[in-house]
């Protein structure tokens, strides 16, 4: 039990020396990394810089202990940060405290449910995040994240927005107000940035950038001619301090609380499981990832942090770095507290347009245009649903986005499932196999009084009618000398009271027009309904075959099953098994 709750404990036993060297290269490059990724973060989230540095603190521990895996870098993200902004943004709240009090109280809240949805073993609802809806939300997101820092990159006062044709024409309006030294600033930071990871991904190129610029700052001082600097950080480690907010308020957090949880740990997951397939050593337990995540917000809630998860860029390099276990986050937390203790003084120099260019850099990096030209050319109805996730995050809102997509998603589930694949199958010539004659219409031999049907999907409410229709309508294709109706099974999992209800009318009214109604392959749970609803008692025992092939050779031959394909046809939870 303490092992399943307590990861740490199934690998810290069996940690190796040879791990060390890669642990503390990774822990001091991620530590590095998080520093100016930290404070730019917590500027897309609204808050001060250092609440960045708060939130890269206390959950990447928690998570070493906790989490299932071991690259999975945790600390403040683009998305979560700019989902607290606009969820945060669209209340009315008093000020600047009230608003670091929320933000931190959002870590509290969105950990909670991150935990409870861990222990019920609810890790599956990230299912319903599929990529078209995935892709097209983070594209959004990212152009909205990206754009919301064009007022530290102009020097500008722009009034925020989530909605990216207000905020491009609140950008407009202040355009002439740009500062140009603030925009040249940021310019050369996004071409270095840009630059130097091109010749080497591995080097550090944010830190190079926030150290050329606060030298700069300092030894040029052009800070006295607009360019707005970081300014002063608080320094020392977070206090440990409960988040309170009015009981009022609670209620107006839960939306903004319930997507954060979601789409935190459907990043969280998606980069895990991705690194997880370069590790065979341990395997990514969801459940597991959301009870961690949840906790790693909790405890970091209770030390000034606002939401965290796994990031990306951050995991891509602590696993490239030579991360093996959870000993390097807690080195990268020892880089981050370091700092907060000792060298916030450093960064009092450092221009905001700098944290604007590393998120932006970031951020864009994001945005997917191959995947979409992709289902363009393959699948014209996930294009569509990327698309409008895309739309409505970019014109409506962040939280609209993802739950419109979530909904359009599951519509274009169950529009499929109304209207399922059906065939019509034949016998190819000289064997035993039965294939849909539109497919292999040279190779099929038909008989005028025999249709066999394959019906693809579930049997429930949403397609019984369209079923029945469609057979009927082969029915009638057949004509007069139709006398049995062979229905392959197969792919049919699941049927329920209503489709029973229907399957029985069917069967009657065929029997009536002296039209034999056969099942054939049948699988286990089915065949339990089957028996279970009646609707055996209205088909028949013996009108249950194992194969097509049998079923078509006992209509053309009369002949008879045997034992074995008796007791296979007719077993259910209530007789033996036959192995």
């Amino acid at each position: 039990m303490l092992k399943r709750y307590f990861p740490v404990f199934q690998w810290l036993p069996d940690y190796k020396k040879k791990f060390l060297s890669g642990d503390i290269a990774a822990g001091l490059t991620v530590g590095i990394m998080l520093i100016p990724q930290g404070m730019a973060y917590a500027m897309i989230a609204g808050l001060p810089p250092v609440f960045g540095l708060y939130a890269a603190l206390i959950p990447q521990v928690v998570y070493a202990i906790m989490g299932t895996s071991r690259q999975l870098a945790v600390g403040p993200v683009a998305m979560d940060s700019l989902l607290v902004a606009s969820g945060l943004g669209a209340l009315s709240l008093s000020g600047i405290e009230e608003y670091i009090t929320m933000a931190i109280f959002l870590s509290l809240f969105m950990g909670s449910i991150q935990f409870i949805l861990g222990i019920l073993k609810m890790g599956f609802l990230v299912n319903f995040l599929s990529k078209p809806v995935i892709s097209g939300f983070t594209s959004a997101a990212a152009i909205i994240i990206g754009l919301s820092q064009l007022k530290h990159v102009l020097g500008t006062e722009i009034e925020r927005s989530n909605q990216v044709h207000i905020l491009l024409h609140n950008a407009f309006k202040t355009i002439d107000q740009t500062n140009f030294l603030t925009l040249g600033i940021g310019i050369l930071a996004i071409v270095l940035i840009k630059t130097i990871k091109k010749i080497n991904p591995k080097i550090p190129a944010a830190l190079i950038v926030v150290i050329l610029g606060i030298v700069g700052m300092y030894t040029s001082g052009i800070n006295e001619l607009g360019v707005k600097i970081v300014g002063t950080i608080p320094k020392g480690l977070p206090e440990l301090e409960v988040p309170v907010v009015e009981y009022s308020r609670i209620s107006e957090l839960v939306p903004i609380a319930l997507t954060l949880a979601l789409i935190a740990f459907m990043e969280a997951i998606s980069v895990a499981k991705a690194v997880e397939e370069k590790h065979t050593e341990y395997e990514v337990d969801p459940n597991q990832e959301l009870i961690a995540l949840g906790a790693s917000n909790i405890i970091g809630s209770l030390f000034q942090s606002y939401p965290t998860t796994g990031g990306f860029s951050r995991t891509a390099v602590n696993d490239q770095a030579g991360a093996k276990t959870g000993i390097a986050p807690i080195i990268s937390a020892i880089v981050v507290g370091l700092t907060l203790l000792f060298l916030t003084p450093l960064f009092y120099f450092l221009p905001n347009a700098i944290l604007a260019a590393i998120i932006m850099v970031a951020v864009f990096g994001l945005i997917d245009i191959k995947y979409p030209i992709v289902l363009f050319k393959n699948r014209k109805d996930e294009f569509g649903l990327l698309i409008l996730t895309f739309l409505i995050t970019l014109m409506i809102g962040i939280k609209e986005g993802i739950l419109s997509g979530v909904l359009f998603s599951l519509l274009i589930l169950v529009y499929r499932t109304s209207k399922p694949h059906i065939a019509v199958l034949g016998k190819i010539k000289g064997t035993n196999y039965f294939k849909n004659v539109t497919r292999f219409s040279n190779d099929i031999e038909m008989q005028p009084y025999i249709l066999i049907i394959r019906f693809d999907a579930q049997l429930y409410f949403g397609n019984k009618d369209y079923f029945k229709k469609e057979l009927y309508k082969q029915v009638d294709l057949k004509g007069k000398e139709l006398n049995t109706i062979i229905l392959n099974a197969e792919a049919i999992n699941y049927i329920d009271s209503s489709a029973v209800h229907v399957l029985k009318q069917i069967v009657k009214d065929l029997k009536s027009k002296g039209i034999q109604f056969i099942i054939t392959g049948a699988i286990g749970p089915t065949r339990d309904i089957i028996f279970s609803s009646g609707l055996i008692n209205t088909i028949g025992k013996e009108n249950l075959f194992v194969k097509v092939y049998e079923a078509y050779d006992h209509c053309n031959n009369a002949s008879k099953k045997t034992a074995i394909q008796e007791k296979i046809s007719l077993q259910t939870k209530k007789t033996p098994s036959v192995t």
